[in-house]
């Protein structure tokens, strides 16, 4: 296993991490033993960087987490998230009443006296502005409550934003083969900032899976189906907001990158990992054979020079033009 800084944190954290969204739901059926299994398996494999939400199954996965915890010895640091329990989701709930109260439940969920690392949930964009919003975070750090704060967002320029406040340790911010934007816009202000950049929607919501087909059919409990076009929240959480037609041909493109014996997965992997600036890719698991194969993109090699050119070149000509300006 690999592992790197996270911004000013002193932690160093696994390259390859855990996201636990599948395991809470919104990806069809969840499974707890499976889910369980999943993060048994990736702790043994030397992950120690876990990524969840206080709304994933409604504190599900949270809850989850807490049992692993409860049957490991090894340190693990947990990453979650608040704000998306507010309903309207607007940014006059992120005040210090919503916020302690969302710290408190979390909590209790994942049964422990401090939260590693809280994380505000992709927050309205008014909320960059709101100073006093990362004073409550001060706060609740100076009581105890959490050890460290960052931030969860949609846009490039919230990231920017987000890292003006000097107690921001971490961005988390969609980056992957159709998404490169952060990369030219965002990772050399994070790189001088000393902020952790952790890389979620790494696969483009299973897309860069390479097994996804034109008649793919997904639960109705699955955001793929029910989210495509921003239904129920940021379009760009579902298949990174590209066309899944696009997509698809794109990943054609990319197959080719792909060695003997690898997946294209794993190569999507390799790649995010292949810029400093990211402290860790966050992909999801259902299984336990999914985790692992997921670690398996550290063993391997770097990409050329080549293929790094190609990837640019997909993603110029299937999606900068419908995307780059958009988030």
């Amino acid at each position: 296993m690999e592992y790197r800084e996270l911004g000013r944190t002193g932690w160093r954290i696994s390259a390859i991490g855990c996201g636990t969204w599948a395991m809470g739901g919104s990806w069809g059926p969840t499974d707890d033993p499976k889910s369980l299994q999943a993060l048994h398996k990736v702790v043994d494999l030397g992950v120690n960087f876990l990524d969840t939400a206080d709304v994933y199954g409604d504190g599900h996965a949270e809850r989850l987490i807490a049992q692993l915890r409860r049957e490991r010895s090894e340190e693990i640091i947990v990453a979650t998230k608040a704000g998306r329990r507010l309903n309207p989701h607007v940014a006059g709930g992120y005040n210090r009443e919503n916020l302690t109260a969302f710290v408190e439940r979390s909590l209790r969920n994942l049964e422990t006296e401090a939260l590693d690392l809280l994380q505000l949930h992709c927050p309205p964009s008014a909320v960059y502005e709101m100073p006093e919003v990362f004073g409550v975070l001060d706060d609740l750090v100076q009581a105890g409550k959490l050890r460290y704060y960052g931030v969860s967002v949609e846009r490039v320029d919230e990231a920017l934003r987000a890292i003006q406040y000097p107690n921001v340790q971490s961005v988390q911010i969609i980056f992957n083969m159709f998404r490169l934007k952060p990369l030219e816009q965002f990772f050399p202000a994070a790189r001088e900032r000393q902020v952790g950049i952790l890389a979620r929607v790494p696969l483009a919501s299973g897309l860069l899976s390479g097994k996804l087909r034109r008649d793919s059919q997904f639960a109705e409990s699955d955001h793929r189906n029910f989210n495509r076009h921003g239904e129920a929240f940021d379009q760009g959480e579902t298949f990174s907001g590209v066309e899944y037609e696009a997509g698809l041909q794109a990943v054609e493109e990319l197959r080719s990158l792909v060695p003997e014996g690898a997946t294209l997965a794993q190569v999507a992997l390799r790649w995010i990992l292949m810029f400093p600036e990211v402290t860790a890719a966050i992909p999801g698991a259902k299984d336990a054979q999914q985790a692992e194969s997921n670690v398996q993109a550290l063993d391997l090699p770097p990409l050329s020079d080549e293929a790094l050119a190609q990837v640019r070149s997909v993603y110029d000509r299937f999606f900068r033009a419908a995307i780059h300006d958009r988030w």
